[in-house]
Protein backbone atom coordinates (compact mmCIF):
# COMPACT_ATOMS: atom_id res chain seq x y z
CA UNK A 1 0.00 0.00 0.00
CA UNK A 2 1.35 3.34 -0.86
CA UNK A 3 2.14 5.42 1.84
CA UNK A 4 0.04 8.74 2.58
CA UNK A 5 2.22 11.75 2.99
CA UNK A 6 0.30 14.77 4.04
CA UNK A 7 -0.38 17.51 1.32
CA UNK A 8 1.41 20.89 0.86
CA UNK A 9 1.83 22.64 4.11
CA UNK A 10 -0.76 25.36 3.35
CA UNK A 11 -3.24 23.20 1.25
CA UNK A 12 -5.75 22.48 3.87
CA UNK A 13 -6.21 25.87 4.64
CA UNK A 14 -5.93 27.29 1.16
CA UNK A 15 -9.19 24.28 0.43
CA UNK A 16 -10.56 25.76 3.33
CA UNK A 17 -10.96 29.69 2.70
CA UNK A 18 -11.29 28.59 -1.27
CA UNK A 19 -14.56 26.61 -0.02
CA UNK A 20 -16.11 30.42 0.74
CA UNK A 21 -15.01 31.81 -2.54
CA UNK A 22 -17.86 32.94 -5.31
CA UNK A 23 -16.95 32.78 -8.43
CA UNK A 24 -16.86 29.65 -10.94
CA UNK A 25 -13.45 29.59 -12.33
CA UNK A 26 -12.83 29.09 -15.72
CA UNK A 27 -10.99 26.36 -17.64
CA UNK A 28 -7.68 25.41 -15.90
CA UNK A 29 -7.77 26.55 -12.72
CA UNK A 30 -8.22 25.29 -9.40
CA UNK A 31 -11.66 24.85 -8.49
CA UNK A 32 -13.63 24.43 -5.48
CA UNK A 33 -16.95 22.91 -4.83
CA UNK A 34 -18.67 26.15 -5.78
CA UNK A 35 -16.53 26.54 -8.78
CA UNK A 36 -14.40 28.62 -7.27
CA UNK A 37 -11.32 29.81 -9.25
CA UNK A 38 -8.18 30.04 -7.24
CA UNK A 39 -6.73 31.40 -10.67
CA UNK A 40 -5.04 34.75 -9.14
CA UNK A 41 -8.45 36.20 -10.04
CA UNK A 42 -6.89 39.67 -11.16
CA UNK A 43 -7.20 42.83 -9.63
CA UNK A 44 -8.95 43.44 -6.39
CA UNK A 45 -11.59 45.32 -7.95
CA UNK A 46 -12.06 45.78 -11.77
CA UNK A 47 -15.09 47.98 -13.53
CA UNK A 48 -16.68 47.58 -16.55
CA UNK A 49 -18.42 50.68 -17.59
CA UNK A 50 -19.52 50.34 -21.16
CA UNK A 51 -22.09 52.54 -22.43
CA UNK A 52 -22.95 54.75 -20.17
CA UNK A 53 -25.90 57.05 -21.17
CA UNK A 54 -27.41 60.23 -19.97
CA UNK A 55 -30.36 60.22 -18.20
CA UNK A 56 -30.97 56.69 -17.86
CA UNK A 57 -30.72 55.36 -13.74
CA UNK A 58 -27.44 54.07 -12.91
CA UNK A 59 -26.82 51.14 -11.19
CA UNK A 60 -23.19 49.74 -10.22
CA UNK A 61 -22.93 45.53 -10.45
CA UNK A 62 -20.70 43.15 -8.30
CA UNK A 63 -19.68 39.89 -9.28
CA UNK A 64 -16.77 37.75 -8.59
CA UNK A 65 -15.97 36.15 -12.43
CA UNK A 66 -12.39 36.56 -13.85
CA UNK A 67 -11.08 34.66 -17.04
CA UNK A 68 -13.61 33.31 -20.09
CA UNK A 69 -16.14 33.59 -17.35
CA UNK A 70 -15.47 37.27 -16.93
CA UNK A 71 -15.64 38.30 -20.66
CA UNK A 72 -19.04 36.34 -21.04
CA UNK A 73 -20.43 38.63 -17.82
CA UNK A 74 -19.12 41.90 -19.72
CA UNK A 75 -20.33 40.66 -23.24
CA UNK A 76 -24.05 40.22 -21.44
CA UNK A 77 -23.62 43.71 -19.67
CA UNK A 78 -22.82 45.64 -22.86
CA UNK A 79 -25.25 43.98 -24.85
CA UNK A 80 -27.98 45.00 -21.94
CA UNK A 81 -26.34 48.36 -22.25
CA UNK A 82 -26.94 48.69 -25.72
CA UNK A 83 -29.95 47.12 -26.11
CA UNK A 84 -32.36 50.14 -24.09
CA UNK A 85 -31.37 53.66 -23.12
CA UNK A 86 -33.50 53.28 -19.25
CA UNK A 87 -30.81 51.71 -17.26
CA UNK A 88 -26.91 51.79 -17.25
CA UNK A 89 -25.06 48.65 -15.56
CA UNK A 90 -21.44 49.20 -14.26
CA UNK A 91 -19.85 46.00 -13.70
CA UNK A 92 -17.39 45.83 -10.97
CA UNK A 93 -15.62 42.59 -10.50
CA UNK A 94 -14.14 41.82 -7.44
CA UNK A 95 -11.48 39.35 -6.14
CA UNK A 96 -13.61 35.91 -5.55
CA UNK A 97 -11.37 35.51 -2.02
CA UNK A 98 -12.90 38.50 -1.06
CA UNK A 99 -16.37 39.01 -2.41
CA UNK A 100 -18.60 37.64 0.33
CA UNK A 101 -16.60 39.46 2.96
CA UNK A 102 -16.98 42.40 1.12
CA UNK A 103 -20.66 41.67 0.04
CA UNK A 104 -21.79 40.95 3.73
CA UNK A 105 -19.84 44.23 5.10
CA UNK A 106 -21.86 46.08 2.46
CA UNK A 107 -25.45 44.90 3.28
CA UNK A 108 -24.63 45.07 6.85
CA UNK A 109 -23.73 48.78 6.26
CA UNK A 110 -26.31 49.68 3.67
CA UNK A 111 -24.23 50.96 0.87
CA UNK A 112 -22.30 49.15 -1.69
CA UNK A 113 -23.81 47.62 -4.73
CA UNK A 114 -27.25 47.58 -6.58
CA UNK A 115 -27.28 44.10 -7.58
CA UNK A 116 -24.92 41.68 -6.55
CA UNK A 117 -24.27 37.90 -8.03
CA UNK A 118 -24.81 35.15 -4.70
CA UNK A 119 -24.99 31.34 -5.13
CA UNK A 120 -28.14 30.34 -3.53
CA UNK A 121 -25.98 28.69 -0.70
CA UNK A 122 -25.16 31.63 0.55
CA UNK A 123 -28.69 33.20 0.76
CA UNK A 124 -30.13 32.02 4.35
CA UNK A 125 -28.33 34.25 6.63
CA UNK A 126 -28.93 37.41 4.32
CA UNK A 127 -32.69 37.01 3.56
CA UNK A 128 -33.22 35.86 7.70
CA UNK A 129 -31.44 39.60 8.32
CA UNK A 130 -33.56 41.13 6.47
CA UNK A 131 -30.11 42.43 4.04
CA UNK A 132 -32.07 41.53 1.09
CA UNK A 133 -34.88 42.86 -0.99
CA UNK A 134 -38.03 40.62 -1.98
CA UNK A 135 -38.54 39.75 -5.40
CA UNK A 136 -41.97 38.99 -6.23
CA UNK A 137 -43.58 42.53 -6.45
CA UNK A 138 -40.43 43.63 -8.65
CA UNK A 139 -40.23 40.75 -10.99
CA UNK A 140 -44.32 41.75 -11.52
CA UNK A 141 -43.82 45.35 -12.16
CA UNK A 142 -40.82 44.01 -14.98
CA UNK A 143 -43.67 41.70 -16.22
CA UNK A 144 -40.95 38.14 -15.54
CA UNK A 145 -42.47 35.24 -14.17
CA UNK A 146 -40.50 32.94 -12.25
CA UNK A 147 -42.19 30.25 -13.83
CA UNK A 148 -39.92 30.41 -16.59
CA UNK A 149 -36.85 28.91 -14.30
CA UNK A 150 -36.90 26.06 -13.58
CA UNK A 151 -38.31 24.59 -10.57
CA UNK A 152 -35.20 23.47 -8.78
CA UNK A 153 -33.49 26.61 -8.82
CA UNK A 154 -36.59 28.56 -8.02
CA UNK A 155 -36.99 26.46 -4.84
CA UNK A 156 -33.42 27.08 -4.23
CA UNK A 157 -33.88 30.89 -3.52
CA UNK A 158 -37.67 30.70 -2.30
CA UNK A 159 -37.73 31.17 1.81
CA UNK A 160 -41.50 31.30 3.07
CA UNK A 161 -42.72 31.67 -0.02
CA UNK A 162 -40.72 34.92 -0.66
CA UNK A 163 -37.98 35.43 -3.80
CA UNK A 164 -34.91 36.70 -3.44
CA UNK A 165 -32.43 35.69 -6.06
CA UNK A 166 -33.17 35.57 -9.75
CA UNK A 167 -31.33 32.14 -10.74
CA UNK A 168 -29.14 32.16 -13.18
CA UNK A 169 -27.72 28.67 -13.69
CA UNK A 170 -27.43 25.30 -11.76
CA UNK A 171 -23.61 23.96 -11.46
CA UNK A 172 -22.50 20.69 -10.05
CA UNK A 173 -20.04 17.80 -11.69
CA UNK A 174 -20.18 15.46 -14.59
CA UNK A 175 -17.81 12.38 -14.72
CA UNK A 176 -15.44 13.15 -17.69
CA UNK A 177 -13.34 10.75 -19.31
CA UNK A 178 -10.78 9.89 -21.32
CA UNK A 179 -11.36 8.06 -24.59
CA UNK A 180 -8.42 7.25 -25.84
CA UNK A 181 -7.25 5.89 -22.05
CA UNK A 182 -10.34 3.70 -22.02
CA UNK A 183 -10.04 2.10 -25.47
CA UNK A 184 -6.50 1.39 -24.71
CA UNK A 185 -8.35 -0.68 -21.92
CA UNK A 186 -10.62 -2.24 -23.52
CA UNK A 187 -13.36 -0.23 -21.74
CA UNK A 188 -14.94 1.89 -23.85
CA UNK A 189 -18.60 1.31 -25.31
CA UNK A 190 -19.70 1.31 -29.06
CA UNK A 191 -21.45 4.40 -28.80
CA UNK A 192 -18.10 6.51 -27.09
CA UNK A 193 -19.30 5.86 -23.22
CA UNK A 194 -17.24 4.15 -20.57
CA UNK A 195 -18.59 0.23 -20.45
CA UNK A 196 -18.43 0.22 -16.20
CA UNK A 197 -19.74 -2.97 -16.21
CA UNK A 198 -21.72 -3.40 -12.52
CA UNK A 199 -22.91 0.35 -11.35
CA UNK A 200 -22.21 -0.07 -7.31
CA UNK A 201 -19.11 0.77 -5.87
CA UNK A 202 -17.52 -2.81 -6.16
CA UNK A 203 -18.27 -2.08 -10.11
CA UNK A 204 -16.44 0.89 -10.00
CA UNK A 205 -13.21 0.05 -8.07
CA UNK A 206 -13.22 -3.67 -10.24
CA UNK A 207 -13.47 -1.58 -13.62
CA UNK A 208 -10.67 0.46 -11.95
CA UNK A 209 -8.37 -2.07 -11.35
CA UNK A 210 -9.00 -3.11 -14.86
CA UNK A 211 -7.91 -0.17 -16.34
CA UNK A 212 -5.27 0.01 -13.68
CA UNK A 213 -3.72 -2.95 -14.90
CA UNK A 214 -4.30 -2.02 -18.99
CA UNK A 215 -2.77 1.17 -18.60
CA UNK A 216 -0.16 0.79 -15.76
CA UNK A 217 1.45 3.87 -16.95
CA UNK A 218 -2.40 6.35 -15.73
CA UNK A 219 -4.21 6.52 -13.22
CA UNK A 220 -7.72 5.18 -13.62
CA UNK A 221 -9.00 7.60 -11.09
CA UNK A 222 -8.53 11.18 -10.21
CA UNK A 223 -10.00 11.62 -7.06
CA UNK A 224 -10.28 15.67 -6.00
CA UNK A 225 -8.49 15.17 -2.70
CA UNK A 226 -7.74 19.30 -1.68
CA UNK A 227 -11.91 19.86 -1.94
CA UNK A 228 -12.42 15.89 -1.34
CA UNK A 229 -16.19 17.25 0.18
CA UNK A 230 -16.90 17.62 -3.52
CA UNK A 231 -16.38 13.85 -4.40
CA UNK A 232 -17.67 12.46 -0.98
CA UNK A 233 -21.20 15.20 -1.26
CA UNK A 234 -22.16 13.32 -4.80
CA UNK A 235 -21.34 9.50 -3.18
CA UNK A 236 -23.51 10.66 -0.20
CA UNK A 237 -26.78 12.34 -1.69
CA UNK A 238 -26.12 9.22 -4.39
CA UNK A 239 -26.42 6.83 -1.04
CA UNK A 240 -29.73 8.70 -0.17
CA UNK A 241 -27.49 11.04 2.70
CA UNK A 242 -28.28 13.77 4.20
CA UNK A 243 -26.09 16.28 6.21
CA UNK A 244 -28.81 17.60 8.80
CA UNK A 245 -32.04 16.07 9.94
CA UNK A 246 -35.59 16.80 8.68
CA UNK A 247 -36.42 19.78 10.15
CA UNK A 248 -32.40 21.29 10.04
CA UNK A 249 -31.95 21.17 13.77
CA UNK A 250 -29.70 18.11 14.39
CA UNK A 251 -26.53 16.95 12.29
CA UNK A 252 -27.34 13.51 9.81
CA UNK A 253 -24.36 12.53 8.56
CA UNK A 254 -23.13 10.10 10.96
CA UNK A 255 -24.36 7.21 9.57
CA UNK A 256 -23.83 4.10 7.38
CA UNK A 257 -24.01 5.50 4.38
CA UNK A 258 -21.38 8.13 4.90
CA UNK A 259 -19.35 5.39 6.39
CA UNK A 260 -19.48 3.24 3.29
CA UNK A 261 -18.58 5.92 1.00
CA UNK A 262 -15.50 6.91 2.90
CA UNK A 263 -14.72 3.22 2.64
CA UNK A 264 -14.89 3.41 -1.11
CA UNK A 265 -12.82 6.47 -1.38
CA UNK A 266 -10.22 5.01 0.72
CA UNK A 267 -9.90 1.48 -0.99
CA UNK A 268 -9.28 3.38 -4.44
CA UNK A 269 -6.43 5.74 -2.60
CA UNK A 270 -4.74 2.60 -0.73
CA UNK A 271 -5.06 0.27 -4.20
CA UNK A 272 -3.33 2.87 -5.99
CA UNK A 273 -6.41 3.54 -8.32
CA UNK A 274 -5.99 7.09 -7.29
CA UNK A 275 -3.17 9.43 -5.59
CA UNK A 276 -4.34 10.75 -3.09
CA UNK A 277 -1.27 13.22 -2.69
CA UNK A 278 -1.75 15.15 -6.29
CA UNK A 279 -2.66 18.49 -5.43
CA UNK A 280 -3.26 19.02 -8.61
CA UNK A 281 -6.00 15.72 -10.28
CA UNK A 282 -7.61 18.60 -13.07
CA UNK A 283 -4.60 18.86 -14.33
CA UNK A 284 -3.49 15.04 -14.04
CA UNK A 285 -6.87 14.59 -15.75
CA UNK A 286 -7.02 17.50 -18.72
CA UNK A 287 -3.28 16.57 -19.43
CA UNK A 288 -3.70 13.01 -20.00
CA UNK A 289 -2.93 11.38 -16.91
CA UNK A 290 -6.00 9.74 -15.58
CA UNK A 291 -8.69 7.78 -17.20
CA UNK A 292 -12.05 8.83 -15.07
CA UNK A 293 -12.32 13.02 -13.43
CA UNK A 294 -15.56 13.66 -11.36
CA UNK A 295 -15.44 17.35 -12.37
CA UNK A 296 -17.35 20.65 -12.34
CA UNK A 297 -19.41 21.44 -15.89
CA UNK A 298 -17.86 25.09 -15.79
CA UNK A 299 -14.35 22.77 -17.04
CA UNK A 300 -16.15 21.94 -20.22
CA UNK A 301 -14.03 24.35 -21.88
CA UNK A 302 -11.19 22.46 -20.86
CA UNK A 303 -11.92 19.30 -22.33
CA UNK A 304 -14.06 19.95 -25.25
CA UNK A 305 -11.85 21.85 -27.59
CA UNK A 306 -10.73 21.99 -31.38
CA UNK A 307 -7.42 20.99 -29.82
CA UNK A 308 -8.80 18.02 -27.88
CA UNK A 309 -11.05 16.82 -30.45
CA UNK A 310 -13.29 14.16 -29.40
CA UNK A 311 -10.32 12.89 -26.77
CA UNK A 312 -12.92 13.62 -23.89
CA UNK A 313 -16.29 13.06 -22.84
CA UNK A 314 -18.88 13.79 -20.17
CA UNK A 315 -21.91 11.67 -18.78
CA UNK A 316 -23.72 12.41 -15.62
CA UNK A 317 -22.14 10.52 -12.37
CA UNK A 318 -23.96 7.13 -12.74
CA UNK A 319 -25.93 5.92 -10.22
CA UNK A 320 -22.88 4.32 -7.94
CA UNK A 321 -24.21 4.26 -4.54
CA UNK A 322 -28.03 3.69 -5.54
CA UNK A 323 -29.39 6.97 -7.08
CA UNK A 324 -28.70 9.92 -9.60
CA UNK A 325 -29.25 12.64 -6.90
CA UNK A 326 -26.05 14.40 -6.65
CA UNK A 327 -24.56 17.97 -4.95
CA UNK A 328 -25.33 21.70 -7.10
CA UNK A 329 -25.12 24.91 -6.30
CA UNK A 330 -26.49 28.33 -8.09
CA UNK A 331 -25.79 31.40 -9.47
CA UNK A 332 -28.07 34.22 -8.75
CA UNK A 333 -28.92 37.50 -8.89
CA UNK A 334 -29.71 39.69 -5.61
CA UNK A 335 -30.61 43.09 -4.53
CA UNK A 336 -29.61 44.73 -1.34
CA UNK A 337 -32.39 45.54 0.80
CA UNK A 338 -31.14 49.27 1.42
CA UNK A 339 -31.39 50.19 -2.21
CA UNK A 340 -34.18 52.84 -3.37
CA UNK A 341 -36.95 51.94 -5.17
CA UNK A 342 -35.89 53.68 -8.48
CA UNK A 343 -32.45 51.44 -8.95
CA UNK A 344 -34.35 48.29 -7.79
CA UNK A 345 -36.53 48.49 -10.45
CA UNK A 346 -33.48 49.08 -12.51
CA UNK A 347 -32.00 46.01 -11.15
CA UNK A 348 -34.54 44.05 -11.61
CA UNK A 349 -34.63 44.96 -15.61
CA UNK A 350 -31.13 43.88 -15.80
CA UNK A 351 -31.60 40.86 -13.99
CA UNK A 352 -34.74 40.13 -16.11
CA UNK A 353 -32.64 40.67 -19.18
CA UNK A 354 -30.14 38.17 -17.95
CA UNK A 355 -32.19 35.20 -17.43
CA UNK A 356 -34.02 35.26 -20.81
CA UNK A 357 -30.97 36.70 -22.97
CA UNK A 358 -27.76 36.99 -21.15
CA UNK A 359 -28.15 33.13 -20.09
CA UNK A 360 -27.88 32.19 -23.88
CA UNK A 361 -24.11 33.73 -23.63
CA UNK A 362 -23.35 32.63 -20.09
CA UNK A 363 -24.85 28.69 -20.78
CA UNK A 364 -20.89 28.50 -22.80
CA UNK A 365 -19.39 29.02 -19.92
CA UNK A 366 -20.27 25.42 -18.69
CA UNK A 367 -23.20 26.19 -16.32
CA UNK A 368 -26.26 24.78 -16.74
CA UNK A 369 -29.00 27.74 -17.39
CA UNK A 370 -31.35 28.20 -15.11
CA UNK A 371 -34.60 29.97 -17.42
CA UNK A 372 -35.81 26.31 -19.32
CA UNK A 373 -36.35 28.04 -22.96
CA UNK A 374 -32.77 28.85 -22.79
CA UNK A 375 -32.07 25.16 -21.42
CA UNK A 376 -33.98 23.52 -23.58
CA UNK A 377 -33.09 25.23 -26.89
CA UNK A 378 -31.01 23.53 -29.71
CA UNK A 379 -28.56 26.65 -29.99
CA UNK A 380 -27.61 25.61 -25.79
CA UNK A 381 -28.39 21.55 -26.28
CA UNK A 382 -25.94 21.63 -29.20
CA UNK A 383 -22.91 22.53 -27.47
CA UNK A 384 -20.68 19.47 -26.45
CA UNK A 385 -22.79 16.71 -24.16
CA UNK A 386 -24.65 19.56 -23.12
CA UNK A 387 -27.80 16.82 -23.30
CA UNK A 388 -25.84 15.23 -20.52
CA UNK A 389 -25.70 18.12 -18.52
CA UNK A 390 -28.97 19.30 -19.03
CA UNK A 391 -29.94 15.04 -17.75
CA UNK A 392 -27.94 15.86 -14.53
CA UNK A 393 -29.19 18.87 -13.34
CA UNK A 394 -32.79 17.21 -13.15
CA UNK A 395 -31.04 15.26 -9.83
CA UNK A 396 -29.29 17.97 -8.42
CA UNK A 397 -29.56 18.51 -4.08
CA UNK A 398 -29.20 22.06 -2.82
CA UNK A 399 -27.37 22.94 0.16
CA UNK A 400 -30.03 22.99 3.45
CA UNK A 401 -30.69 26.84 3.82
CA UNK A 402 -29.75 27.65 7.51
CA UNK A 403 -27.73 30.67 8.49
CA UNK A 404 -24.46 28.85 9.05
CA UNK A 405 -24.13 26.49 5.88
CA UNK A 406 -20.89 27.28 5.47
CA UNK A 407 -19.36 27.15 8.90
CA UNK A 408 -21.30 23.55 9.09
CA UNK A 409 -19.67 22.70 5.07
CA UNK A 410 -16.33 23.67 6.63
CA UNK A 411 -16.37 21.38 9.44
CA UNK A 412 -17.12 18.65 7.42
CA UNK A 413 -14.68 19.47 4.80
CA UNK A 414 -11.84 19.77 7.43
CA UNK A 415 -12.84 16.44 8.92
CA UNK A 416 -13.00 14.88 6.01
CA UNK A 417 -9.43 15.26 5.21
CA UNK A 418 -8.75 14.16 8.37
CA UNK A 419 -10.11 10.53 8.02
CA UNK A 420 -8.85 10.28 4.25
CA UNK A 421 -5.18 11.02 5.62
CA UNK A 422 -5.76 8.41 8.66
CA UNK A 423 -5.32 11.44 11.30
CA UNK A 424 -8.84 9.99 12.70
CA UNK A 425 -10.83 6.80 12.07
CA UNK A 426 -14.12 6.98 9.73
CA UNK A 427 -15.92 6.27 12.83
CA UNK A 428 -14.48 8.67 15.23
CA UNK A 429 -14.17 11.60 11.70
CA UNK A 430 -18.04 10.86 11.31
CA UNK A 431 -18.53 11.58 15.16
CA UNK A 432 -16.18 14.72 15.44
CA UNK A 433 -17.93 16.18 12.00
CA UNK A 434 -21.53 15.38 14.30
CA UNK A 435 -20.49 17.02 17.58
CA UNK A 436 -19.17 20.23 16.02
CA UNK A 437 -22.17 20.59 13.93
CA UNK A 438 -24.22 20.08 16.28
CA UNK A 439 -22.40 23.14 18.50
CA UNK A 440 -22.92 24.90 15.30
CA UNK A 441 -26.99 24.81 15.02
CA UNK A 442 -28.01 23.92 18.14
Amino acid sequence: MKKRTKLLAGLLSVAMSCSLLAGCGNGGSKTDENGASNDGGGAQEETNTDSKQDGATQITFWNMFGGGEGDFVDEIVKNFNESQSEVTVEAIRLDSNEFYAKYGAALSAGKGPDVAVTHCDKLAPFVNGGQLAELDDLAKQENFDFSTISDLSMDAVTFDGKVYSVPLDTHFHMCYYNKELLKDAGKLKEDGTPDFGEISPEGLLKFLQEVKEAVPDKKPFCINTPYFKEPFYNMYYEAGGELLNDDLSAAAINNDKAKEVLEFFMKAYDTELADINDVNPWDTFANGGSAIWFGGVWEAGNYFTEENGDRFGAIALPAFFGSETHWASSHGLTIPSYVDDAKKAAAMKFMAYFSAEGSKIWGKAGHVPAAKAVMESEEYQSLPYRTEFVKAQKTVKFAPQINNYNAMDTVIAEQLQNIIFGHVSIEDGLKSIESEINDLIQ
